[in-house]
């Protein structure tokens, strides 16, 4: 399989990063995201996070400018919609993507995948399509018990170090999802690994997406 590169060494690239939850955007995105401001592509970053509260909140802010700490702008935004109840809240989350429209046109957003089992996640991806429809969307995925790991069609390389640093982050900046029991190096680690072994990665770990419309010029 022949791979294309998205952006190269002094690419600038505007990219636009939804997640529903504090740590959404690094578990599914973060390995890409450090990958890309590896090889030198300048990336104007808008990171929203639509539910952060209290402890979650702080969190989801720190964790966010040390990802971004290599980025050539960002912008990062953490909002307070009640976990859990994003479409009992439809109407404000939906006047919320509307004000943000015309404060971003990014090359790429990266959102959650359609058919994720979490209502909350669903409904930011429906709402993406909804608000963005002449955009690069890709859609990505985040693992958890009820076992909703899908078939995707796009993936994104990294290298160990990458993916370590990614890992070592999630676990510093979350302190409140250490109980967890999926949240631990093993499931980063060997999700990547799947991913990795699925695309041939060079150094075997990957990040996985779904890319329903695309276009090549």
């Amino acid at each position: 399989m022949k791979a294309a590169q998205l952006a190269g060494q002094g690419d600038r690239l505007s990219v636009l990063c939804l997640g529903a939850h504090s740590d959404d955007i690094e578990i599914g995105t973060g390995a890409t995201l450090l990958s890309m401001m590896e090889r030198g592509v300048h990336l104007d970053v808008h990171w929203c996070v639509l539910s952060g509260n209290g402890d979650r909140r702080e969190e989801a802010k720190a964790s966010a400018a040390d990802f971004l700490s290599n980025a050539t702008a960002t912008q990062i935004e953490v909002m307070s919609f009640r976990d859990g109840f994003f479409p009992e809240q439809g109407d404000a989350i939906k006047s919320w993507f509307e004000m943000l429209k015309p404060r971003v046109n990014p090359d790429i957003i990266f959102t959650h995948r359609r058919d994720d089992a979490h209502q909350d996640h669903r409904h930011v991806c429906r709402m993406t399509w909804n608000t963005f429809r002449d955009h690069c969307i890709f859609e990505y995925e985040i693992p958890k018990w009820d076992g909703d790991i899908g078939q995707p069609n796009l993936y994104m390389p990294a290298s160990a170090d990458v993916l370590e640093r990614k890992i070592d982050l999630l676990i510093s900046h979350f302190g409140s999802q250490r109980s967890k029991h999926w949240f631990d190096r093993e499931m980063f680690l060997g999700l990547a690994r799947l991913r990795g072994m699925e695309c041939r990665a060079p150094e075997g770990y990957a990040e996985a997406f779904v890319a329903r419309k695309l276009t090549l010029i």
